[in-house]
Order: structure tokens, then C-alpha cells, then sequence
């Protein structure tokens, strides 16, 4: 890579280095660290929310679903528009108001306002785990694109790049950091998109004409999919617009209920078809170029022998100008920080603040909290990291990480909405219960039926209990009035 890609690509660097930098004078307590003090905007918290769904997903993982779908990966990312206009709908006007009046910080505590404190702490320790391992995914997205990109750059160094300076932005400025930077790398990346890395991927495949010569119908139709794999994306991803710690952080940072919904719109209608297109587009010019051969001096011959993941890369390594790349590559580590950042803050509010906080932080200064949650990002954030090196799938990592929450966490989500006194008990069991299968079906590698995801067994089994404790305490109760 060029002296000039790199400067380009240091200086964007530096830049979100110096947006933490400013905040870390900027917050004062707990509630700007974790929530932004409760003020921020539609347009920002909207497009800080779709940048950090898409995330390496968008970059890494759906890209690699372009060089292996085609077009129809797309449908991936419908999974998220249906999620944000449920979520807007359904899950904003039951949360905004209670999270205002009770200046609540974290999601887990709303299970605390509907359930009991007990059901809080699992939900704070299932969330830190899932959004480590996301956090982790993002990293590994970027080590991967920095490794096939920069020659001299090995995946494990690329990691501790790329962590390192997550992390350090991160633990310095808190969701206002997180959510600015957000703004700067989304229109970075759609800009590096639009005019860079689209048009000069299809003029140097040689356009549509070349496109259909190459690659199999099925690749530009969207009915390349399977109907288990729709299926798979929407229990696991939809679900996850009712339990993400990260978008509860985001509505809790609206100034009100009205704000919340319409940044909840303008995620959705981001994800797709703009964000989604793109991603798969960019995915199949890869494809194209490697069955052209274009990777071929790269050591990559056999297309159908590459790792998917890292065909989008090399055909920006392929094609791009000195200047252009440093350029290209900014946009796409814009998206992937954009995650990772939000998903290590998510992690530490929910340590933070719904497990050690209920023990050790009683009585304690705004100053001294605030000193620990700066800490205990740290902490989670090298915990992400080291966790990074074991992976090799990011999409894989991504949606593990999904299917834990929600295998966990949707059913009592839902039930706290729609249910007028729902089981603490129910709620407890349906956590450990769900959650727990679904952990147990992906350690086990088990072949599911029809390929199902585990995250659906997981659901199913969270459903199943929680309505059966919810029901054999009401009966309980009627028996013991009625006596």
C-alpha cells in the first residue's frame, strides 16, 4: 500500500482518536458516559444506529454473502428494517417514558422495573456476554480487511490495530464519543461507497455484460435462498431490535419518545435497500474478479477454495489508485468501528451498571463511577480482543452472538410488554432455559432439522417456559384466594 493510502488512513485514525479525546473532559457521571445526557437528536441517533447494526456485517460478512449469494444475501439485511419499524412501533412507546422517570441506564433494568433484581443480574450477564463476542467479531472484520489489504500486515498484528484503538476512543468518551464518531464514519462510508468503491468494482469487472457471462444466473436473481436461511435471519436478527443493549442505550439518549421512533425509521429504511444492496453488490464484483482471475497473482486461483470473506478486500486492493484506497479503506473501517465501539460500550454498561454496580457501588461518587466504567471498558474491551484471536468466521461470530441474547432474552421482552404482572419466576427460567439450549446446540455442532438455526430451538424452548410458569402461578395464586 501506497505512503499516501496510509497517511490518508492514520490521519482518519487520529481523527476518531481526538473525538474521544474531547468527550473524555465532557462527561461528568455515569448518565453522559452511558446515555449522552439524554438530549441527542433523530439524526444522529438514527444513523449512529444503523452504522453500528451493519457494522462488519455490512463490510465483511455481507460482502461475503454477495461473493457467495449474490444479490440474494440482500435479504439478510430486510431481517433489520422489519426489526427497526417493529421495534419503533411496538417496543419504544412501552420503554421511553419508564426509562425517562426512572433515568434508567441499561436494558437489564427494565427487567428490574418489570421482573425483580434477580432476573436483572442474568440479563446484565447474558448481554456483556453476547456483545463481547460481537465486539470481537467487529475486530476480527477489521483485522481481516486490514490483512488482505495491506501487504505487510499480518492478521494478528491487525488486530491489536484495530482493538487497541477502538478501545481507546471508546473508554475515553462514552456513548457521545461512540455516537458522533458514528455520524463522521457513516458519511465516510457512504461516500467512499457511492463514488469510490461501487462504480470503479463494476467498471473494472467490465460491467453487466461481463457480470452475466461470468457468474451463475442464480447470483443476480433474489431468490438464491433457501427458505431455513430466511427463516434463520429473522428469528435471529429481528429479535434482536427488543433486546440489543445498544439500541437501548440509543433510546434512552433520545430526548423523547418521538425522537426515538423516528431515528428507529430512518435505521430502517438505511438498512434496506441502501446499506444491503451495496454490501452484496460489492460481494458479487468480488466474485466476478476472482473467477476472472484478477486474484489470481495474489495466490488466490480457485475462487471456490477462497475464504469469502476476504474476496471484497482483495478486489479493493485490486483496483483501487494511490489515494483512492486510503480512502476506500477509511470507509470501511468507519463501519466496522462504528460496531465495535457501540458494542464495547454495551458490555460495560451491562457490568457495570447491572452487575458489580448492585454490589460495589452504593454510596459511591458520580467522579468514582465514572473512573470504573472507563475501567471496566478497558477490561471488556481486551477481553473482546483476546477473544478475536480464536475466531475466524466474522459473520459466524456475529450471529452466535446474536442467538445467545435472543435466544435468552426476546420471550421476557415480550412478556413484560404485552403481559400485566408477568412472572418474575417465568421470566428467570425462560433466561437460563432458552439461552442456555441454544449455547448447547452450537457447542455441540449438532446438525439441527431442515438446518434450522439453534437460536429457533432456543425461542421455541424460552416460549414453552415462560408460559408455563406464568400459567401454573396464576393457577397458584386463584387456588390460594379461592381458598
Amino acid at each position: 500500500m501506497h505512503w499516501i493510502d496510509v497517511a490518508i488512513f492514520a490521519v482518519y485514525m487520529v481523527v476518531m482518536l481526538g473525538v474521544g479525546f474531547f468527550f473524555l473532559r465532557k462527561n461528568k457521571s455515569s448518565d453522559d458516559y452511558y446515555v449522552g445526557g439524554r438530549g441527542m437528536g433523530p439524526a444522529h441517533v438514527g444513523l449512529s444506529v444503523v452504522a453500528t447494526d451493519v457494522g462488519g456485517g455490512f463490510s465483511i460478512g455481507l460482502g461475503g454473502l454477495g461473493f457467495t449469494m449474490g444479490l440474494s444475501g440482500s435479504w439478510m439485511l430486510f431481517t433489520g428494517l422489519l426489526g427497526a419499524w417493529l421495534a419503533a412501533v411496538i417496543l419504544i412507546p412501552a420503554v421511553s417514558d419508564i426509562a425517562r422517570k426512572k433515568k434508567l441506564l441499561t436494558f437489564p433494568q427494565l427487567f428490574e422495573h418489570f421482573y425483580n433484581k434477580k432476573v436483572a443480574i442474568v440479563a446484565g450477564v447474558i448481554s456483556a456476554i453476547g456483545y463481547i463476542g460481537f465486539t470481537s467479531s467487529q475486530i476480527l472484520a477489521g483485522a481481516k480487511l486490514a490483512s488482505s489489504t495491506f501487504i505487510e500486515l499480518n492478521q494478528q498484528t491487525a488486530l491489536i490495530i484495530m482493538g487497541v484503538i477502538a478501545i481507546v476512543y471508546t473508554v475515553m468518551g462514552g456513548i457521545k464519543a461512540v455516537i458522533y464518531t458514528d455520524t463522521i464514519q457513516w458519511i465516510i462510508l457512504m461516500g467512499g461507497l457511492i463514488f469510490i468503491g461501487i462504480p470503479m468494482g463494476y467498471q473494472a469487472v467490465g460491467g453487466y455484460e461481463a457480470i452475466a457471462e461470468t457468474v451463475r444466473p442464480q447470483m443476480l436473481s433474489l431468490t438464491n435462498v433457501s427458505w431455513s436461511t430466511l427463516v434463520n435471519w429473522g428469528i435471529t436478527i429481528i429479535p434482536i431490535w427488543f433486546v440489543g443493549m445498544t439500541l437501548y442505550q440509543r433510546i434512552y439518549a433520545c430526548k423523547d419518545e418521538k425522537v426515538a421512533k423516528k431515528a428507529w425509521f430512518i435505521a430502517g429504511i438505511f438498512e434496506w435497500p441502501i446499506m444491503a444492496f451495496m454490501g452484496v453488490l460489492l460481494g458479487l464484483f468480488a466474485r466476478v474478479a476472482a473467477d476472472q482471475g484478477m486474484f489470481a497473482s495474489l495466490g488466490f486461483a480457485d475462487p471456490a477454495a477462497m475464504d469469502a470473506e476476504i474476496g471484497l478486500p482483495l478486489l479493493l486492493r485490486s483496483i483501487l489508485p494511490v489515494g483512492l484506497m486510503g480512502l476506500m479503506m477509511s470507509a470501511y473501517f468507519s463501519a466496522i468501528m462504528s460496531t465495535a465501539d457501540s458494542c464495547l460500550m454495551a458490555a460495560s454498561g451491562n457490568l457495570q451498571t447491572d452487575v458489580f454496580g448492585k454490589f460495589f457501588h452504593v454510596g459511591k461518587s458520580e467522579g468514582s463511577i465514572l473512573r470504573t466504567s472507563q475501567w471496566i471498558t478497558l477490561i471488556v474491551g481486551i477481553l473482546a480482543l483476546i477473544l478475536a484471536g480464536f475466531m475466524q468466521n466474522v459473520l459466524s461470530l456475529m450471529l452466535y452472538s446474536y442467538a445467545f441474547m435472543v435466544s435468552g432474552l426476546f420471550i421476557p421482552v415480550l412478556g413484560a410488554i404485552f403481559l400485566k404482572k408477568p412472572s418474575s419466576l417465568a421470566a428467570f427460567i425462560a433466561m437460563i432455559g432458552g439461552g442456555g439450549l441454544t449455547l448447547i446446540l452450537i457447542l455441540l455442532n449438532l446438525e439441527l432439522p431442515f438446518g434450522l438455526d439453534a437460536n429457533i430451538f432456543g425461542i421455541t424452548l424460552a416460549t414453552f417456559l415462560f408460559v408455563s410458569v406464568n400459567y401454573i402461578r396464576a393457577q397458584v395464586k386463584l387456588q390460594t384466594k379461592t381458598a
